[in-house]
């Protein structure tokens, strides 16, 4: 079975920073997408981060621009997301998200997103 495993949420000040971490089982890591994703109270789930693990820079929401940078490690099937600067705004769960497929293009469509982690919480205070 496919596993997504979260880790490294929590609670901060804002301007704050916090690093998760998507380690992934039971997945066909390479040459797929995988990402992170978030959701708030009362609002639907919207894409963070996604990265190939085929290599190649990240594909970023236009709210965490220059904020937030997620890398891979493709030796040990985990993927990163350093967060930076974080507001109140960035409150939510954080899912890991992965794909079944890419062709080498990755977005962050929530429907192109075949396998998820059980979330972890990140909490910025103001």
């Amino acid at each position: 079975d496919v596993q997504l495993r979260e880790s490294g949420g929590g609670s901060v000040q804002a301007g704050g920073s916090l690093r998760l971490s998507c380690a992934a089982s039971g997945y066909q890591y390479a040459s797929n997408c995988m990402g992170f994703f978030r959701q708030a109270p009362g609002k639907e789930r919207e894409g963070v981060a996604v990265i190939y693990t085929g290599g190649g820079s990240g594909v970023y929401a236009a709210s965490v621009e220059g904020r937030f940078t997620i890398s891979q490690a493709a030796g040990e099937n985990t993927i990163a997301l350093q967060m930076s600067n974080l507001s109140p705004e960035d409150t939510g769960m954080y899912y890991c998200a992965g794909s079944k497929g890419s062709g080498g293009f990755c977005d962050t469509v929530l429907e192109h997103y075949d396998f998820w982690g059980q979330g972890t919480q990140v909490t910025v205070s103001s």
